[in-house]
């Protein structure tokens, strides 16, 4: 594995912490609206959007660092 390979793969991972941490957030977010009755909040929304970038940016530079090239977005 090149450098370049295992600095995308170290940034996939750090990206994967901050996937979870965002589900964390979420959880949080939806047992508060839960707890007050309310429908989903307009916040976990736009943090499952986040996520999903982050998800999508994570397996593009996973892939990547197996040697493919994914750079066609």
């Amino acid at each position: 594995m090149t450098d370049h390979h295992a600095r995308l793969s170290d940034i996939a991972r750090e990206i994967d912490a901050i996937v979870a941490t965002l589900d964390e957030i979420s959880f949080d977010v939806l047992r508060e609206a839960r707890r007050e009755g309310g429908d989903r909040p307009a916040l976990d929304r736009t943090i499952t959007q986040a996520r999903r970038a982050l998800e999508k940016a994570s397996r593009l530079l996973s892939s990547d660092s197996s040697g493919r090239e994914e750079f066609d977005d």
